[in-house]
């Protein structure tokens, strides 16, 4: 699981081009919206179009979205449950 997060951490830098940022930067339990990395809807459809591309997880429901991507902790057992790639 850990090695799951530090991998998101890093595509979602990559994602959103925090190029100043490094994964220790990143909180894996902090929100990821509003306080915490601060992200916003353009953001949040960068991290749909990540599940999918590298995870095979398609979110028919971009309201789901918004639980999974509470945090990365979050996102990775999301990922872990429900990844076909």
């Amino acid at each position: 699981m850990e090695q799951l997060i530090e991998q998101l951490k890093q595509q979602i830098i990559e994602s959103l081009n925090f190029e100043d940022m490094t994964p220790a930067d990143i909180d894996a339990d902090a929100p990821l919206f509003g306080e915490g990395l601060g992200l916003d809807s353009i953001d949040a459809l960068e991290l749909i179009m990540l599940l999918d591309r590298e995870y095979g997880i398609k979110l028919a429901d971009p309201k789901a979205g918004k639980a999974i991507f509470k945090s990365v902790r979050i996102m990775a057992e999301y990922i872990q449950a429900n990844r076909t790639k």
